[in-house]
């Protein structure tokens, strides 16, 4: 009688049945993988990428599309492979993807037909192992789904990643060029005619085009920089340059009703900066920017809005010769110093509406007098100061001196 053998251990069974299967499954997956082929996936990929709208004119000429195409898969059939070297095939994937993304960014192919055009990459590929796979290998393709799917969209991710940085680096190179070209329109020596022609190509803006300035300093800066984004954001261009101690901003004195670079030069029209409006082109800017800058230094304590030459001409001129040391009224001072302090405040109401007005009877409605007081306190003032307001160079003096 034979005798009966010991059962056999169920989990080592099951254990080595799992891993037959498992070593059956990864045989069967890289043969498919072998007979994927590179040019055919190339050619299915280009056909379906020049369908695509921002590909069908050929932003990159053809053969730069089939080389790069032909990277990429032979990069992702390596990386679905169980026996690849992770560490090389990582810094495979990078040296791809940078050189997918770069040159579509440098092409400036719109980053969502980029996009399309990688995960286009799924559906070529996988459309591929099926038309090789029998009906066996149903359960094998099931596994490997998601497999193909990650291995795919991880591509794409690094892809999308050197896009965006390539992007940026452009962004910055253009910004830094165009902002060497400001620089040099504010710079200490006046633009030559030929570097006036090279700023005007740069900016994208005429030569002689009329510009609006605004300086804005300290505390101001944050606002109009505001401004200049809110700009930015809706597609339109406000031109900036750094002072050490505020910011100008200049843009095309010409603002169409209901357009964003109105919108947003009525935003720093409504700040506390220098603003002088109509410079005669490039050339005039660095000259605009001082008179924009000295302005913003006029600003009143508790004045809102942008300070304008024509509003403030008189202060400039008065700041300009106290510069020089020339007195402008110390003897108006001197000689109302005599009078009682109601006659006083009384005389200067009556000059300063009128200075504002040029009307008497102007002057007597502001005042709520009749229009002989008005006259005899400008005569009492004349008679005091030896200035006689109605003659316009005499009161000229006093609006720069009240200014």
């Amino acid at each position: 009688m034979q005798p009966i053998p010991p059962p056999q251990n169920i989990d080592s069974v099951t254990a080595a049945d799992t891993a037959a299967t498992d070593a059956g499954d990864t045989a069967r997956w890289h043969t498919l993988l072998d007979r994927l082929s590179v040019p055919r996936l190339t050619d299915i990929f280009i056909s379906k990428l020049l369908k695509l709208p921002d590909y069908n004119d050929a932003p990159l000429p053809l053969s730069e599309l089939r080389r790069t195409g032909a990277a990429s898969f032979q990069l992702l059939i390596q990386s679905l492979r169980h026996d690849v070297d992770t560490q090389e095939l990582a810094a495979q994937r990078f040296r791809i993807a940078a050189d997918v993304g770069v040159s579509r960014a440098r092409a400036e192919v719109p980053v969502e037909s980029l996009m399309t055009a990688v995960r286009q990459d799924f559906s070529v590929l996988w459309t591929e192992l099926r038309a090789l796979a029998d009906n066996t290998d149903s359960d094998l393709l099931v596994r490997h789904t998601e497999s193909v799917w990650l291995t795919v969209d991880s591509y794409a991710g690094q892809v999308q990643t050197t896009y965006v940085a390539e992007r940026q680096r452009m962004q910055n190179e253009a910004s830094s060029v165009r902002q060497g070209y400001i620089a040099g329109i504010f710079g200490p020596t006046t633009p030559t005619a030929e570097r006036l022609a090279q700023i005007s190509g740069a900016l994208g803006v005429e030569q002689d085009e009329p510009m609006n300035v605004a300086v804005a300093a300290g505390e101001e800066v944050p606002g109009l920089r505001v401004a200049v984004t809110f700009a930015s954001q809706h597609g339109q261009e406000i031109f900036t340059h750094p002072l050490p101690d505020g910011l100008v901003a200049f843009w095309p004195a010409v603002e169409a009703p209901g357009s964003i670079l109105r919108e947003a030069a009525g935003k720093i029209r409504q700040l506390r900066c220098g603003l002088v409006e109509g410079a005669g082109g490039l050339a005039s800017l660095a000259p605009a920017a001082r008179i924009a800058r000295e302005l913003a230094d006029q600003l009143h304590d508790g004045e809102q809005g942008a300070l304008t030459l024509k509003a403030a001409w008189a202060r400039i001129a008065r700041t300009r010769l106290a510069e020089t040391g020339i007195p402008v009224a110390a003897d108006v001072d001197t000689a109302l110093a005599g009078c009682g302090g109601a006659e006083r405040t009384r005389l200067v109401e009556a000059v300063q509406a009128y200075l504002a007005t040029g009307s008497v009877a102007d002057s007597s409605r502001r005042l709520f007098c009749h229009r002989n007081t008005v006259m005899n306190r400008l005569r009492r003032f004349g008679d005091l100061t030896g200035i006689d307001v109605l003659v316009p160079e005499q009161a000229a003096r006093l609006v720069v001196a009240w200014s």
